[in-house]
C-alpha cells in the first residue's frame, strides 16, 4: 500500500521521525543554560565520539570553532529543540563544553536601548 497519496503523509517527515527517535522522544531540552547565542565547541577533540548517530559526528565536527546554539541550528538544518536535545546529550558526554554569554548588569541599560530603539522607529 503506498501512503504517498495520503493527506498526512509528507516526504519531508522522514528527517524529523529520524531526529525524533534520536532523540528517544525528547522534544524539549532541560538544560536552561542552552539558548540560542550559547557557545558551544569540541571540548574532547580527536577522541572517539560515544554516539553513532551521523548527527552528532556532524555536531562535533561543526563545533571544532566555537559555535553559538542558532549556528549549529541552521548550518546543520536541524529543528533548534533537537539541536538543543542533541547539544545536551554531547554536553553530558563531556565531548562538548559550552560558554553562556555574560548577563547584563542590570535592567536600567536595557530600559534605556529599548528607549533609544523606541525613539528611533518613532523618528521614521
Amino acid at each position: 500500500m503506498s501512503y504517498q497519496h495520503d493527506p498526512w503523509y509528507e516526504e519531508d517527515a522522514g528527517p524529523m521521525v529520524r531526529l525524533f527517535a534520536i532523540t528517544r522522544g525528547r522534544g524539549r531540552a532541560v538544560r536552561p543554560e542552552l539558548n540560542l547565542v550559547t557557545l558551544v565547541v569540541d571540548g574532547a577533540p580527536g577522541t572517539a565520539l560515544r554516539r553513532t548517530e551521523p548527527e552528532y559526528a556532524a555536531i562535533v565536527q561543526l563545533c571544532r570553532t566555537p559555535q553559538s546554539v542558532a549556528e549549529v541550528s541552521a548550518r546543520l538544518n536541524l529543528p533548534l529543540t533537537m539541536t538543543k536535545v542533541l547539544i545536551g546529550d554531547l554536553l553530558d558526554d563531556g565531548r562538548l563544553i559550552y560558554r553562556s554569554a555574560e548577563p547584563t548588569v542590570g535592567s536600567e541599560s536595557d530600559l534605556g536601548l529599548l528607549r533609544a530603539v523606541l525613539d528611533g522607529i518613532r523618528a521614521l
